[in-house]
C-alpha cells in the first residue's frame, strides 16, 4: 500500500498534535538549534546520526546530565523511599522492565507495560497512546506525581515538600543543583524533571551490528540476519512502513525534523480492547481508534520482552506469528485492524530469519555503558 495513503487511513498527524493542546511544546521545538547546547557538552553519537529534539527551556549539559543520572537511580525520590526509576527501567534490559506492567513504589499495578527508555528523546509522543504527551519533561512528570501511588508516589504537596527536603539536606546534591542550574539552583521538581529528562536523552543506541553492518562494517551482521533485513525491508513483511527511520518507530523526529508525525496503529491483538486501555480512543473518544497504540522502538528489542502496550506476548516468535498471521487470535477480526496488518504467510526460514535480523538491532554498548550506570554502584565512574 502506497505509505501517503496508509498515513491518512491510520495516522495522526501534527493537526491532532496541535488539537491535542501541544502547540506551545512545538513552538518550544521550533527554536531549537545546536546552540540549544552548553559548550561543555557533547553528543556521543556516530557521524551520521543526527541528535534529538531539545526544547529551549531545558538545554543540554554536562552537569544535568550527571544530575539526572544520580536522580534516576535515587529511591529518595520516590514518596516512600522503595523506588526509583531505575527500578521498571533496567540498564541491562535497554531501560525496560521485565514485568507484563509496571508494578510501582506501593506496589500497585499499573495497566501498561513500561516502555524502554531507548532512544526515547526521538519519539515524537512518549505515551503509549496519548498524543498530549510529546516530550520528556512532560512525560516524566507522570509517573513521579500520578493521581495515586502507583508508581513513585508523590502525590500531593506535602510529599512532594518531604521529598524535596531529602536533597535539600544532601551537601551533594546541593552542590550537583548549583552546577546544574546555575541561573536557578533551587532544588524543585521542575528542576529534577528538567535533569532527569536530560539525562535520559543520553540514553541513545546507535551502535548495534545492523548500525556497524550499514556504516560499512560488512562482516558485522550474519547472513541469516542479512536475509532478515531484505524481509523487513521488503513489500511482503512490510514491517519498514510503520517501524521505520532511525528509531525504527514512525513516530520519529530529531532536532532537524520539519514535519512532526504521530501514528498509531491497532495490529489486532484484541477483537476488543479492554476499557480503560484501548489506546487512542482513550483520550480522543473516537471508536476508530480503539485498539490503536504508538508504534515502540525496535531497538535492543531482544532484551526488552514482554511486547506490547499490556506485556501480552513473552517472545519475539509470537510477534511475528502475529504479523504472519494478520493479527492474534480473534483480534483478526478487528474492525480497526490497520491496513498494513493483513496475512504475509511467512514460511518457517523466513520467520526465523526476521528473528535474527530483530536480534541485530541489539547494542551492547548501551547495555554496559557505565556513563548510563548506576553511580551509586559504579563510583570510580563519578
Amino acid at each position: 500500500m502506497n505509505i501517503n495513503k496508509q498515513l491518512l487511513l491510520s495516522s495522526i498527524t501534527l493537526s491532532i498534535y496541535i488539537f491535542s493542546g501541544c502547540q506551545s511544546e512545538i513552538n518550544s521545538f521550533e527554536k531549537e538549534t545546536s546552540s540549544n547546547i552548553n559548550r561543555d557538552f557533547k553528543w556521543e553519537l556516530p557521524n551520521g546520526v543526527i541528535p534529538p529534539r531539545v526544547p529551549e527551556s531545558n538545554p543540554m549539559s554536562s552537569d544535568k546530565v550527571k544530575l539526572g543520572r544520580f536522580l534516576f537511580y535515587d529511591k529518595k525520590l520516590s514518596g516512600n523511599e522503595t523506588f526509583s526509576c531505575s527500578s521498571c527501567h533496567f540498564q541491562e534490559f535497554a531501560f525496560a522492565d521485565k514485568n507484563k506492567v509496571g508494578i510501582g513504589s506501593t506496589g500497585e499495578f499499573n495497566i501498561r507495560n513500561p516502555q524502554h527508555l531507548t532512544n526515547s528523546a526521538y519519539y515524537t509522543t512518549l505515551s503509549w497512546a496519548n498524543p498530549a504527551i510529546g516530550t520528556l519533561e512532560r512525560f516524566i512528570i507522570l509517573p513521579l506525581t500520578g493521581d495515586s501511588p502507583i508508581e513513585m508516589g508523590v502525590i500531593d504537596k506535602e510529599t512532594e515538600q518531604k521529598v524535596l527536603a531529602r536533597f535539600e539536606t544532601n551537601e551533594t546534591y546541593i552542590n550537583m543543583f548549583n552546577l546544574a542550574f546555575p541561573n536557578d539552583p533551587r532544588i524543585t521538581l521542575d528542576n529534577i524533571v528538567k535533569a532527569l529528562a536530560t539525562f535520559i536523552r543520553t540514553m541513545n543506541s546507535f551502535n548495534s551490528p545492523y548500525d556497524r553492518y550499514t556504516r560499512g562494517e560488512r562482516d558485522a551482521m550474519s547472513e541469516a540476519q542479512k536475509r532478515g533485513m531484505n524481509i523487513f525491508f521488503g513489500e511482503k513483511a512490510e514491517c519498514f512502513h510503520c517501524h521505520d527511520g532511525e528509531n525504527f518507530s514512525d513516530s520519529t523526529a530529531n532536532e532537524k525534523s520539519f514535519f512532526i508525525e504521530q501514528n498509531f496503529h491497532n495490529i489486532g491483538l484484541y477483537k476488543r480492547y479492554k476499557d480503560g486501555n484501548g489506546g487512542l480512543f482513550e483520550n480522543s473518544q473516537n471508536e476508530s481508534d480503539h485498539g490503536k497504540f504508538r508504534v515502540p522502538s525496535l531497538r535492543n528489542v531482544e532484551v526488552t520482552a514482554p511486547y506490547m502496550h499490556d506485556g501480552s506476548m513473552a517472545t519475539l516468535d509470537e510477534i511475528i506469528d502475529l504479523h504472519s498471521n494478520g493479527g492474534r487470535g480473534d483480534g483478526i477480526q478487528n474492525p480497526n485492524l490497520d491496513p498494513l496488518i493483513s496475512a504475509k504467510k511467512f514460511t518457517v526460514d523466513e520467520k526465523a530469519d526476521l528473528i535474527e535480523f530483530l536480534k541485530s538491532l541489539t547494542d551492547q554498548e548501551l547495555l554496559t555503558n557505565q556513563k548510563l550506570s548506576n553511580p551509586f554502584i559504579n563510583k570510580s565512574e563519578n
